[in-house]
């Protein structure tokens, strides 16, 4: 409980400075992918389809830190790839801890037991898995016989030695609403990971499988069965009441993807990190140079079917904070 007042003291804190600022745009999360490297080939993940070249790259740690540091934003989710493939990983991750910035780890989980012993227990830390479903239907997603297994272990492993484990799971149009229960219910009871973060597929231009992405409608109807009958209470969801409410249909959201800039072996992508309209060396250029009104659904064909968190994650955080009414459920609900 410490941790969760700690972190939101700082973002409201630093919310706060960016109004008090008058910034339109402004960033909330860092999307970090040092590798695009994996040792697993998901069918819904475009990132390993880089060519061999780019695969065998690793950003610097100097450069991982000079990101953060321009950007300013308050959290940093580590993803690629797998960053446990990065060999300088944990001085990246020890740099900005020391720092004070709140860092997502997201793994598969394979390397973590043999990697734990880099890192050093936090508040500002924490190991995400990517558990996309029951024992069957993960090792279906990633391809790999005994995934879910290892990643079992790697969670009772971490937790262990102290430190914060969450967990990521991504749907897809062949999961039933029933899929969606028993994992989270697994997650949230079984396991008992710190919190749970869920996502509908969304479509990355590269990823080998394009036919079972959700759609809005299929996505609003999936969730809306699986938070029936108080579930949604129940599980530890590391989402805003009004983020959930935009995956259920119940609020629309505008497309705020600056709020989770994406940066990358290649530099800051346009306009977030599922779709590819160039690079530019630097934050204040992505900035200044993105349309960012040009996005969203509605606005550009390839955002219509997209509910993803970097495009509407920030966009709920400040439904939040922008009505007395919503902070105070988001108090309630946390």
């Amino acid at each position: 409980m410490a941790v969760e007042w700690r972190y939101q003291l700082r973002v409201g804190t630093y919310l706060a400075k960016q109004k008090l600022l008058r910034r339109k745009h402004f960033p909330l999360v860092l999307e970090l992918e040092p590798l695009f490297a994996c040792n697993l080939s998901c069918t819904g993940c475009g990132k390993i389809q880089h060519p061999a070249s780019v695969l065998k790259q690793r950003m610097s740690v100097d450069d991982a830190l000079a990101a953060v540091k321009e950007c300013g934003a308050p959290v940093v989710a580590i993803a690629g790839g797998e960053p446990l493939m990065h060999p300088q990983i944990h001085e990246i991750v020890n740099e900005l801890v020391k720092r004070k910035k709140f860092v997502i780890l997201c793994t598969n989980g394979l390397l973590l037991q043999k990697k734990l012993k880099n890192f050093t227990p936090s508040p500002y830390f924490t190991f995400v898995l990517h558990i996309d479903g029951l024992r069957e239907r993960h090792d279906a997603v990633v391809e790999k016989e005994g995934t879910f297994d290892e990643c079992v272990r790697a969670f009772h492993a971490a937790k262990a030695a102290g430190f914060r484990v969450g967990s990521n799971s991504t749907f897809f149009n062949n999961d039933s609403p029933q899929d969606v229960i028993d994992i989270l219910t697994f997650l949230n009871d079984d396991l008992k990971v710190d919190q749970i973060q869920l996502s509908p597929g969304y479509a990355y231009e590269k990823a080998p499988d394009q036919e079972h992405f959700l759609a809005v409608q299929e996505t609003r109807e999936m969730f809306g069965k699986v938070f029936a009958e108080g579930r949604r209470k129940k599980f530890r969801l590391n989402h805003s009441p009004v983020f959930l409410d935009f995956l259920e249909g119940k609020k629309e959201l505008a497309c705020t993807a600056w709020g989770i800039p994406s940066y990358s072996l290649f530099g800051w992508q346009k306009p977030c990190y599922l779709m590819s309209d160039g690079y530019v060396s630097s934050y204040k250029e992505l900035v200044e140079t993105t349309d960012w009104d040009s996005y969203g659904r509605g606005k550009d064909p390839r955002c219509a079917n997209c509910m993803a968190h970097c495009g509407y994650e920030t966009s709920a955080v400040l439904a939040t904070i922008g009505s007395l009414k919503e902070s105070i459920r988001a108090v309630r609900e946390a």
